[in-house]
């Protein structure tokens, strides 16, 4: 199909992989998992914690989001602090690229070193370069606790709190901030996430309770946050001007990754400037490998 579109030049107007869900190779020992991009993120997380494991990633919804759209739009979660993006454990990909010819970059293991990691390229390209259909990723052992705690401060606090946390001895895999709709403008909850063996998570609990953070919690913000219909808007900043964007967020009700500096935000949009984006660049790829845009753009 892709090849036909080619010849005629027709643009791909809608991308369906729902019936391209299976599991196509799952290596328990190697902890190693493909599969084919259409399935659901939430199946295939069921799927590998029958043996213990899982893909360290949490976005959200988890049940209505396929492996291709996480690795196309490149979401993420509130875990993203202590595992990374889904960039950190994809080990191969297979690409069908808009002349219809199916490429692989990467492999099935974790030391592998063959050619150029093109595979990092489709990765939040929205299918503009082409479009995955299978990948490998690595997989990490289901941590046996975690816990997840929560402190209220003051935005004018949030940066002395934030810097506490990260020169403390905590390991945390969550570390967010929030405010949800009707909270106070200078009211906001900071969100640790810690896991690791019982013993391990014991002894940050303790470390934890000593900054404050002696409230437990859930990741319930999160889920309700996305669940309201409103347009979100997001900005990415340095960690250390995190205090002062949220500042400028105002009385929005937010949730924010606050040790990587990504917000999401409800409201009207923040007038900041943006980040030089190589437009340029990004073009002349495209050309290479749509010559004939047939694929979706990605614009400005």
């Amino acid at each position: 199909m892709m090849l036909a579109q080619n010849g005629r030049a027709q643009k791909v107007s809608a991308i369906d992989l729902r019936q391209m869900n299976r599991v196509l190779e799952f290596t328990p020992e190697d902890m190693t998992v493909t599969v084919e991009t259409g399935i659901l993120l939430a199946q295939l997380q069921q799927e590998l914690s029958r043996t213990g494991q899982w893909l360290p990633i949490d976005p959200a919804p988890p049940d209505g989001l396929s492996i291709h759209e996480v690795l196309a739009r490149n979401v993420s979660g509130p875990r993203r602090f202590g595992y990374g993006t889904i960039r950190e454990h994809l080990l191969g990909v297979k690409v069908v690229l808009a002349d219809g010819r199916m490429i692989k970059s990467g492999g099935k293991v974790v030391k592998n070193v063959a050619g150029y990691d093109l595979a990092k390229l489709f990765i939040g390209a929205r299918d503009s370069l082409g479009i995955m259909v299978e990948a490998t990723f690595k997989l990490r052992p289901l941590p046996e606790a975690e816990a997840i705690v929560a402190l209220e401060t003051k935005i004018t606090d949030l940066g002395t709190m934030l810097r506490a946390v990260l020169e403390s001895d905590l390991v945390p895999v969550i570390l967010d901030a929030h405010r949800a709709a009707g909270a106070g403008p200078d009211e906001v909850m900071v969100v640790l996430g810690l896991a690791g063996t019982r013993g391990e998570v014991d002894w940050q609990l303790n470390v934890a309770r000593g900054l404050g953070f002696v409230t437990s919690t859930t990741l319930d913000y999160e889920a309700h946050f996305w669940k309201e219909g409103r347009e979100v808007h997001r900005v990415s900043v340095l960690p250390s001007r995190l205090t002062e964007t949220l500042a400028l967020v105002g009385a929005r009700p937010f949730v924010a990754r606050a040790g990587n500096g990504v917000i999401y935000f409800r409201g009207e949009p923040l007038a900041l400037e943006k980040p030089k984006i190589p437009w340029e660049l990004m073009r002349r790829v495209k050309a290479t490998y749509d010559p004939k845009h047939i694929l979706p753009e990605l614009t400005p």
